[in-house]
């Protein structure tokens, strides 16, 4: 299964899904989206294969999103993707890409919906979360 996700190494979440990738048998294509962001063009196209509205994909925790007036709902997807390609820090993480969909993957078990889920095996997240118990079910919160 070929799976892409947009990673940022400094991040528990992305970490975490990127795990639950490993953990089910997939070596994905990682890339580090703020030492190489994605264009404008692959941005806009994975905002609409998540089926959300770009906004969504943006993060505010630790960016530029308040001083940039990213909260205006007026802004344009246009004005958005501006703001993207000059903070990539905006894009939200982790963002997987698999054969079953596209997701922003928060919280990271999230990432299951797009891996094939056969077989699982118990996983448990870095804080301590379980996610998959010891009969291979997922756990839901």
């Amino acid at each position: 299964m070929d799976i892409v996700i947009y990673h940022n190494p400094a991040c528990g979440t992305s970490r975490n899904a990127l795990e639950l990738i490993r953990h089910v048998g997939v070596e994905p294509h990682v890339v580090e989206y703020l030492k190489t962001p994605p264009s404008r063009a692959m941005v806009a196209w994975l905002a609409e294969r998540t089926g959300k509205p770009l906004r969504e994909l943006l993060r505010e925790k630790g960016t530029p999103f308040a001083e940039l007036g990213l909260g205006d709902p007026d802004l344009t997807d246009d004005q958005l993707l501006d703001a993207i390609e000059a903070h990539p820090v905006l894009l939200n993480r982790p963002i997987v890409v698999s054969p079953l969909g596209v997701g922003l993957c928060r919280p990271s078990e999230a990432v299951l919906d797009l891996l094939p889920a056969d077989d699982l095996k118990p996983f448990t997240k870095e804080d301590g979360e379980v996610v998959i118990d010891a009969a291979g079910r997922r756990v839901k919160r």
